[in-house]
């Protein structure tokens, strides 16, 4: 790499765990591609709460960051507060859920579904 070219950071990325377990969504719905939406609403004990859904569309102002044959979709709104973030993915005794690892909430609930910043 020469001292011209710089690089830049995907504002948002997709943990191996959280694209191995789309792809198995994908595998079971027999789906050519598959999206996760992430969003951000208000309310949760901390302020601010993450959501998921697996997308059924896009909207004209959403972003889509694709990873390989699967893709996050975040609206605009939202995007503020998740820009830097990794969504994961966890299975264990509290069940298997997605997650945001966000370096933007300065608060975080114990369950990691609502946040401050």
């Amino acid at each position: 790499m020469s001292g011209a070219e710089s690089f830049v950071p995907t504002p948002l990325l997709l943990s191996d765990n959280a694209q191995r377990r789309l792809r198995t969504l994908k595998a079971e719905e027999h789906a050519e591609r598959i999206a996760l939406r992430v969003y951000v609403t208000g309310g949760g004990c901390s302020g601010f709460q993450y959501g998921f859904d697996v997308a059924d569309g896009i909207n004209e102002d959403d972003t889509e960051i694709p990873f390989g044959d699967v893709s996050l979709i975040v609206d605009p709104l939202s995007w503020q507060y998740l820009v830097g973030s990794t969504i994961d993915y966890e299975e264990g005794l509290a069940g298997a859920r997605f997650l945001v690892q966000n370096p933007n909430a300065t608060t975080t609930c114990g369950c990691g579904a609502s946040f401050m910043v």
